[in-house]
């Protein structure tokens, strides 16, 4: 069974080169994406203390979060990690890897024995350290190489999404 889990940002992002603010951030435009393809169960990470809305704000929050190696609390899913075989992790680039809140997630759960598929939204940083970085957290899942989808074109990204699911499922 397939579990589809992403942190997104929606409000000011960057996206091609000028600020814009979004009704719903590229990450999760893309997880609900491939959450119709696999028909997987879909969850969202939402951080008790929420990212500014305005872009530089939030991108000195999350600036602050890496170099500190934070681990910010998030609303709880009650996921039963257990009952999936395949997990879909989608969160955008910031900083070179995932959010941090991301982490936070991923040290709470046992994903053991699991398949670790990740999808990195970004504005041309493709997928950073992020995979090297999940490897470490996660010793005992198997982590794929992933998939990167350019944020601007997240609402377009069914093509690659299909291609990239065909090649892992």
């Amino acid at each position: 069974m397939n579990l589809i889990v992403y942190f997104s940002h929606k409000g000011e992002n960057y996206v091609s080169g000028a600020i814009k603010t979004l009704e719903k951030g590229n990450t999760a435009i893309v997880a609900e994406k491939i959450q119709t393809l696999t028909g997987g169960d879909l969850f969202e990470i939402v951080p008790v203390r929420e990212y500014s809305n305005s872009y530089y704000k939030c991108i000195e929050e999350a600036k602050t979060e890496l170099n500190e190696n934070a681990r910010p609390k998030y609303r709880p899913l009650n996921i039963d990690i257990a009952r999936y075989d395949k997990v879909f992790l989608c969160y955008p680039n910031w900083w070179g890897t995932m959010p941090m809140c991301v982490c936070t997630f991923l040290e709470d759960y046992d994903f053991s024995g699991k398949k670790i598929f990740p999808v990195c939204t970004n504005e041309g940083s493709g997928m950073g350290s992020s995979v090297r970085d999940l490897k470490r957290l996660l010793g005992n899942a198997e982590v794929d190489a992933g998939l990167s989808i350019h944020g601007a074109k997240a609402s377009a990204s069914i093509d690659a999404i299909k291609k990239y699911l065909s090649g892992v499922l």
